[in-house]
């Protein structure tokens, strides 16, 4: 994740405002300089302080961390899609790793020792990646909010909050259990996944974004990592089912978020319920 240049200590005054690491995360984004804003991330998430306190992050900063260190659905395409107002692309810190580590688990690579070494090698790098980013969720993020959940503050806003953080940790031992043989990642996601989909149910619209993103990720995580399939479909089929009850209801400035995501689930439920020779692509998710 290293680069050649450490933004964070070698650009003058970078850190003496807290809108010039968001600005700078933004610039990284535009110049798919990924390993940069990750760094600009971890700094703003961790050494910003104010009265001696981490400062939260808000909206626009909790998807900029996000986008630092996640993958869309459309990277192994090598193509963007914008996901919550924001720009996925194939070049992400998670992303390029994932899409090495499949293709080189493909019949054509099996058996060689070579590639096994260069496997192990993008493993190892996946795994301190996630390793990171699941550091600042669960000793971070994930109990500063739950804080201010306790303390009645802004329950709405928070719930949000922690559901995003949840589901965010669930993907991240979702990427863990794809590549490492760990019966404890698969429970970890599991259970996350589960937590946030309870407080989701309880706080969150069915046409919310980060709702109905949480259903298409964990039931991807039912199919692909747990092999419960038929958990896959009901998950998929109930969220699906309950946003269109709810058409109506969708914010106009998430209408185009909330849809796409409708569509994926949809998609993966024609693929999962088709004959089996015809379901020979990747199931779609989210990031």
């Amino acid at each position: 994740m290293d680069s050649l240049t450490d933004i964070t200590q070698d650009f003058k005054d970078l850190t003496a405002k807290r809108d010039n690491l968001v600005f700078m995360a933004r610039t990284a984004e535009s110049a798919e300089r990924y390993s940069d804003m990750c760094k600009i991330m971890k700094v703003l998430l961790v050494e910003w302080k104010e009265g001696g306190k981490i400062v939260p992050l808000d909206v626009e900063e909790r998807n900029l961390l996000s986008v630092a260190y996640k993958v869309s659905k459309s990277s192994f395409q090598y193509q963007k899609t914008e996901i919550g107002g924001l720009c996925f692309s194939a070049h992400n810190v998670i992303g390029t790793r994932r899409a090495s580590h499949r293709c080189l688990s493909t019949e054509e690579y099996k058996n060689n020792d070579f590639i096994n070494e260069y496997k192990t090698l993008i493993e190892k790098e996946l795994d301190t990646i996630c390793q990171e980013i699941l550091g600042l969720l669960t000793n971070t993020l994930v109990p500063q909010v739950q804080e201010k959940i306790n303390a009645g503050t802004e329950e709405q806003k928070n719930n949000e909050a922690l559901v995003f953080y949840l589901k965010m940790t669930g993907d991240y031992y979702r990427y863990l259990a794809e590549i490492i043989q760990d019966e404890s990642y698969k429970k970890q996601a599991k259970e996350t996944y589960m937590k946030a989909l309870d407080i989701a149910e309880k706080s969150l619209l069915p046409t919310h974004p980060i709702r109905l993103g949480l259903a298409l990720n964990f039931s991807v995580c039912y199919y692909e990592i747990l092999g419960d399939h038929t958990s896959a479909c009901d998950l998929a089929k109930k969220a699906f089912d309950a946003a269109i009850a709810k058409l109506d209801s969708i914010d106009e400035s998430s209408y185009k978020d909330s849809t796409l995501i409708m569509q994926l689930l949809r998609d993966n439920l024609t693929l999962w319920t088709a004959p089996e020779q015809s379901k020979d692509k990747d199931d779609d998710d989210e990031d």
